[in-house]
């Protein structure tokens, strides 16, 4: 018994006597942090209140710019084991032997609502996965939807100010305004299909596909370029929900779906997915009737067959979201050896402003913050900054230097070289085989009887609320030209007639 009570209390004294002390930020301990220091005990807060003071400057700074887009996400750790040796036509490291683990991190996101908003809304997903290779950080920074509303990076502001509030009401997304801009871009046909359809909802983030959306070019030491495109396929079942099922959903949970990953991976049942490439060389191009860097297009499986390239497996939650989620900066411009930007051209805007957004969002040191740091070595002459912690030691922050001379270049990681045509001038022009209509009516025929039904609904629904009637008919000629059926059953939906859009379809 007494040596019960004796163990019993050296437990106690090692708990209390190493207990954690509270400290300023600066490693001060903090002697009482329940009251303010004052001028007797009914009297005024003295500003010598240090601890005070610290607390709530650091409070009033918590907050830092939300995300223009992708604001509302959920994150998790994880790894990726690569399928096969695919050295043959890539240099990308992480991809150069069979079973090669590669750890990772990936947010996913509603696209176009604020941080806080249900994520049971109509909306893309955004899938961004951060491979932490050996040479270097690699993002693949996709939706999971496979295609995009646009295909040039200069209309991106404002289909994004099309989607956001009025800025005359502040009020939620507003079917006039989006309809009011896309009616204006035919090329947004494919998209809105998949967007109406219930892949408009996924059921939630473990249960959806990936896509890299934009064509990228794949390099091997020799120099030879294959294009590719990727897309993240789930082991677990795809499930998403109809407009009626979210709907159910959003009246007693808005976080549904973070908090799905979240329980699931703390029970054991990590998610993975499946990580496949289409391949195609230049040379295939000109035989297609679409433009295969063209993001508003799917490759076909019959124009290009899926290759497995490994699995990606998501088994730890973050200990802190700020620090390990909201902080995390994805960019398509992180690139490593071997995978380079195709002629893409929203792809082309994006490697800008998704790079400079984060150094908006979190200073130009963004890269040094734990979640976006590179695990190898980095050796960069880039310095100083908002929040610098890069290590610099020496005289010597150039290069070349003779001082320094071990610090060069490294000439089998230069860019592939690009060939253009002889004579080519710069224009800004629509890209060659626009063909805007065909896959998305090819999309709606492989649809269900039933998701063509939910997509006429869903679709009809929003355009039954675009007041301006002259936008719902050219939005309804797009369709009519995807295909006949797709719009005729649109415009009975919204009690409109054949005539009504003959003069807004493309002659």
């Amino acid at each position: 018994m007494i040596k019960k009570v004796l163990t019993l209390g050296l437990i106690l004294a090692s708990t209390f006597s190493f207990a954690q002390s509270l400290t300023t930020n600066t490693g001060t301990p903090v002697g009482d942090n329940q009251n303010s220091k004052t001028i007797g005990n009914n009297g005024q807060v003295l500003l010598e209140d240090i601890h005070l003071i610290e607390k709530l400057a650091a409070f009033d700074r918590e907050r830092i710019p939300e995300r223009v887009v992708h604001a509302r996400g959920a994150g998790a750790f994880g790894e990726f084991v690569a399928a096969a040796d695919f050295s043959d036509v890539t240099m990308a490291d992480f991809l150069s032997q069979a079973g090669k683990k590669t750890s990772l991190m990936v947010r996913f996101s509603t696209v176009t609502h604020q941080q806080g908003s249900p994520e049971t809304y109509r909306d893309p997903r955004g899938f961004a996965v951060k491979f932490y290779t050996e040479q270097g950080n690699y993002d693949l920074v996709g939706n999971n939807l496979p295609v995009f509303f646009i295909r040039d990076a200069i209309k991106f502001p404002d289909m994004v100010h099309a989607f956001k509030p009025s800025p005359v009401t502040n009020g939620a997304s507003d079917p006039n305004r989006v309809f009011d801009f896309f009616s204006n871009l035919p090329e947004s046909t494919h998209m809105l299909t998949w967007l109406f359809s219930d892949y408009g909802i996924p059921a939630n983030f473990r249960q959806m596909e990936g896509n890299g959306v934009h064509a990228y070019k794949w390099v091997n030491a020799k120099g030879e370029v294959t294009y590719v495109k990727y897309k993240w396929v789930p082991q677990q079942e795809v499930k998403n929900l109809t407009q009626e099922e979210a709907n159910k959903i959003q009246a007693t949970a808005i976080e549904h779906a973070t908090l799905d990953l979240r329980n699931e991976i703390e029970k054991g049942n990590f998610p993975k997915w499946d990580l496949h490439v289409q391949m195609l060389k230049k040379a295939d191009f000109d035989a297609l009737d679409f433009n295969p860097v063209d993001v508003t297009k799917i490759w076909p499986e019959t124009v290009s067959k899926s290759v497995k390239v490994g699995t990606m497996t998501l088994n730890m939650n973050p200990t802190n979201y700020f620090q390990q989620v909201e902080q995390a900066a994805f960019a398509p411009s992180n690139l490593v050896p071997g995978i380079e930007p195709s002629e893409d051209k929203l792809l082309q805007g994006r490697l800008f402003s998704y790079a400079d957004t984060q150094r908006h969002r979190l200073t130009a040191n963004y890269q040094q913050i734990f979640v976006n740091a590179s695990k190898n070595a980095v050796k960069t002459y880039n310095q100083d900054g908002y929040m610098s912690l890069r290590e610099q030691k020496g005289d010597v922050n150039y290069q070349p230097s003779t001082n320094v001379p071990e610090v060069v270049d490294n000439a089998k990681f230069k860019y592939s070289k690009s060939v253009f045509s002889a004579g080519t001038t710069t224009t800004q022009h629509v890209i060659d085989k626009e063909n805007n209509f065909k896959q998305a009516g090819d999309l709606y025929h492989s649809f269900s009887k039933k998701d063509k039904e939910n997509l006429i609904k869903n679709l009809g629904g929003a355009l039954n609320s675009v007041n301006n009637k002259v936008i719902t008919k050219k939005m309804i000629a797009h369709f009519y030209q995807a295909d006949v059926e797709y719009g005729t059953r649109l415009l009975k939906a919204t009690n409109l007639n054949v005539s009504d859009i003959q003069e807004y379809i493309k002659k």
